[in-house]
């Protein structure tokens, strides 16, 4: 079956996270990505929070899936010509360096419009090209604390803290994805290429809209408030065994009384329905919170999801990673599912979170370093067994 993105290739020379969620996206969703990498060495999220060196680290294998890899050492003349010719087969250039690498390789964006004038440029950076924090570096922790992320994360008399999703740098990876989209759109009605850029404090601030609209509207600062929401029936509620981890978030707004009537009946707490502490609910929050903890506290968080859900009332276990990779829902839409790596084995990969009907994801697992030169060479380029095993061997 034809994929969405068919007929679309990246020339991908991104790396750790922000860039490579980017072009792991377009890859599932069927473009040709190819990885460009330093020979001997690759990207360096190969190497990220893993104690066997003999064989990349699961966090590379987790945003590098349906990519292509060619080894490419761009101080190479030899290597350098394949680069440029590849430019000329590909529609866009992603890149995630740190500012000025790209330009004292040589490939600024017009040099690239001279390879190849309807080519996109997509770069990702910590604070962007241009602006007086645009040669400062990041990474998603700083890009959540410049973007206002972790000034509404915290509990109320704590400090910051840092959200624990990596919305600075997959959050950036999804802004970007929504760029190259666009200026290949444009590009059908334009026949030109162009610069996509997303700063990765940018992407952050565009996910912390909720908490600066409120600023705006009241001028005052969003204080901390944890993880509840300051209205009663909702918030993370206690369940038993007790881990850390066996807890239910519940949404009952005590304003949609369809939702809050439903939830005192499945507790059954039918005496509560419409009594006077409910006529203020902002001054009772933790006499009716209590209420609903007497009944979450005295089942397990998979019961309690069941039972709510079913109810309608909007809830969810806090599910930790054991619980994700075991979790049915999950697996049956082929977020969690099985994938062969030559060094890994069969492990279980994290799918594509967009669901297009008539392209389906075939999930490959990430490649090894290099592992495609010879077929990019030889398939998109054209060149002879002689010609690539110069640049390959």
């Amino acid at each position: 079956m034809e994929k969405a993105l068919q007929g679309i290739r990246i020339l991908d020379m991104t790396q750790y996270e922000a860039g490579t969620s980017c072009t792991q996206l377009l890859g599932w969703l069927g473009a040709d990505v190819i990885k460009v990498e330093q020979p001997g060495r690759g990207d360096p999220g190969r190497s990220v929070a893993t104690t066997n060196f003999d064989r990349d680290s699961t966090y590379f294998l987790y945003f590098n899936s349906n990519k292509r890899s060619i080894a490419l050492d761009l101080k190479n003349d030899l290597h350098r010509k394949a680069f440029e010719d590849l430019v000329k087969e590909s529609d866009v250039v992603a890149e995630n360096y740190a500012a000025g690498v790209l330009e004292r390789l040589g490939y600024d964006y017009p040099e690239l419009v001279n390879l190849n004038s309807a080519v996109i440029l997509a770069r990702i950076k910590g604070f962007g090209t241009y602006g007086p924090y645009s040669e400062y570096k990041s990474f998603d922790p700083v890009a959540q604390a410049a973007g206002g992320a972790m000034a509404v994360t915290g509990e109320p008399d704590g400090p910051p803290l840092k959200p624990g999703p990596n919305i600075g740098d997959s959050g950036t990876g999804l802004h970007a994805v929504i760029g190259i989209l666009a200026a290949i759109i444009q590009r059908q009605s334009t026949g030109k290429g162009q610069i996509v850029e997303v700063s990765m404090q940018d992407a952050v601030l565009s996910l912390t809209r909720t908490a600066l609209s409120n600023y705006a509207e009241s001028g005052s600062v969003q204080k901390r408030r944890g993880s509840q929401t300051g209205r009663a029936g909702s918030g993370i509620f206690p369940c038993e065994p007790g881990g850390a981890n066996d807890y239910v978030y519940i949404t009952a707004l005590s304003a949609r009384r369809n939702i809050w009537d439903g939830l005192m009946r499945v507790i059954g707490r039918d005496d509560l329905i419409g009594a006077p502490m409910f006529d203020n609910p902002m001054e009772n929050v933790k006499s009716i919170n209590d209420v609903i903890t007497g009944w979450t506290s005295k089942r397990s968080k998979r019961e309690v999801m069941s039972v709510l859900g079913a109810a309608g009332i909007p809830c969810s276990a806090v599910m930790d990673a054991e619980d994700i990779f075991g979790d049915p829902h999950l697996i049956e839409r082929e977020m969690v599912s099985p994938v062969d790596h030559p060094d890994h084995g069969t492990f279980d990969a994290l799918g594509c979170p967009v669901k297009l009907s008539d392209s389906p994801v075939d999930l490959r697992s990430a490649p090894l370093l290099g592992q495609h030169g010879a077929e990019i060479l030889s398939d998109v380029l054209g060149y002879s067994s002689s010609q690539v095993d110069a640049i390959t061997t």
